[in-house]
């Protein structure tokens, strides 16, 4: 394998050699020109030892104008090839070693950018999705961490509770309906995962049909039952009847589910839960708004993160 510095030297020399040809062949036609015309019109003869010696001159100021361009072209290349490739490369070598911080200065101000300036623009954007990509994953694992551990918890202690010996009937009923609803949340959490990875593949194609919004908001809501009433918290509804549309249901009750579950997770003990579904018509005659609020007493989000509710 050839090594950088080697090609460095191959190219120069190739720089040079093509320089070379080029002023060789521009000089000796001027010379044959200047030549033929002075000839012409003087009438004087020239011996070999004349041309020998302007053959001489000839080729050692071919030789130096060709190191002289190869040298000039050399700076040329450094200043705005090799320094730009050189700090791109250093960028990208940065990037595939997981520094996703890596970001390059532009070379020029935006009035006088250059090839070299939208290729800097554009690695930039790309390091900044990265991050962010980055940043979601290592979250998104946290948190599905989190979520897992939960229910495998549940289900271990009521579990161990249903081994002990001399277990009441109603106590063993109670214990089963329990790991039942876990099991469901368990199973309804991993399908949520599935279908979040499919998405991102772009392999998600909604089913849209037509159906109650308002049942299966309440659906979504009974399935909290458990989770509200060992936190005593008071649920104050406020659903509209015969209210239909037409989407994918099983998505849109990933939707409430989420709204559902923070706020029931973060409100405190004896605490409120309000869930309005409501219908109101617009300008537009054809048309109607459909708003569903879900509200909580809870500690809430401040405007920072607020900011970043939809990534």
């Amino acid at each position: 394998m050839i090594s950088s510095r080697t090609k460095r030297v191959l190219l120069i020399l190739r720089s040079y050699i093509m320089f070379f040809l080029l002023i060789s062949f521009v000089i000796t036609c001027c010379f044959i020109l200047f030549l033929g015309t002075l000839q012409a019109n003087t009438g004087l003869l020239f011996t070999e030892e004349d041309i020998s010696f302007a053959a001489k001159i000839t080729f050692f100021n071919v030789a130096f104008l060709s190191l002289l361009c190869t040298a000039v072209d050399g700076i040329r290349r450094k200043i705005t090839v090799e320094r730009p490739v050189k700090r791109i490369l250093e960028a990208t070598r940065k990037i595939t070693k997981g520094d996703f911080s890596a970001r390059i200065q532009p070379l020029h101000i935006p009035e006088s950018m250059n090839e070299f300036d939208e290729i800097i623009s554009d690695f930039n954007k790309m390091a900044e999705e990265l991050s962010g990509i980055e940043t979601l994953k290592t979250d998104f694992i946290a948190n599905v961490s989190h979520e897992l551990k939960t229910p495998l918890a549940v289900l271990q202690n009521y579990g161990e509770m249903l081994c002990k010996p001399n277990l009441p009937e109603e106590r063993r009923l109670e214990y089963a309906k329990a790991i039942r609803e876990t099991t469901r949340r368990f199973s309804d959490l991993i399908t949520n995962i599935l279908k979040l990875n499919k998405l991102d593949n772009q392999q998600l194609y909604p089913n849209s049909e037509s159906y109650d919004l308002g049942e299966q908001i309440c659906e979504c809501l009974l399935s909290f039952e458990t989770a509200i009433e060992s936190k005593n918290l008071e649920v104050i509804s406020d659903i509209e009847e015969n209210i239909f549309i037409t989407l994918d249901k099983e998505l849109m009750a990933i939707v409430w589910n989420n709204l559902f579950s923070n706020a029931v997770k973060f409100t405190e003990a004896n605490g409120k839960i309000a869930v309005c579904l409501r219908q109101t018509q617009t300008t537009d005659k054809s048309r109607t708004l459909i708003e569903v609020s879900v509200s909580d007493t809870g500690c809430g989000m401040t405007a920072e993160t607020g900011k970043h509710i939809f990534e």
